[in-house]
């Protein structure tokens, strides 16, 4: 009889030992703080409109961002602090709303006119890049990248 209890014992220990590890991690997992370096601010100031993405939210223009921020603009260069981010992959989109509206300003053929970045400083072509292109991978507590604003064409 103990030799039966002790090998059930011995399995259920197994079955729920990873459940164990898996709840300790996940309750283990802090939020980090993310600065960003924002280069090229021109002299025109406005806010700088911010958009933190993970994979799943990237794609399409009217995707719902994981945080949103605006900041006064303040060339040549303006540091965003973002408390409180989990460990993850994200891309970060930005502009510079000089006329302060909120929305991005684009010329009638569909060109940027004010300046704007992706996180790795990743180009668009006809569209805006891959997610795959602006991703970086937010582990490091505190983290800090830097992106380039690049004027309106």
């Amino acid at each position: 009889m103990r030799a039966y209890w002790g090998a059930n014992l011995l399995i259920a220990l197994l079955a729920v030992s990873p459940w164990i590890f898996l709840s300790a991690a996940a309750s283990e997992a802090r939020s980090t703080v993310l600065t960003i370096a924002i280069e090229n601010v021109s002299d025109q100031v406005g806010r700088i409109q911010i958009a933190l993405y993970d994979r799943a939210s990237y794609d399409g223009h009217d995707q719902k961002p994981i945080l949103a921020t605006s900041v006064e603009a303040k060339a040549p260069e303006t540091i965003v602090t973002l408390p409180d981010v989990l460990p993850g992959v994200y891309a970060l989109k930005m502009f510079q709303d000089i006329h302060r509206n909120g929305t991005f300003a684009m010329n009638k053929l569909g060109m940027p006119e004010e300046p704007f970045g992706f996180s790795n400083d990743a180009l668009p072509l006809l569209d805006q890049p891959s997610f795959d292109a602006a991703k970086f991978d937010l582990t490091n507590d505190p983290a800090r990248i830097v992106v380039h604003l690049r004027s309106a064409f």
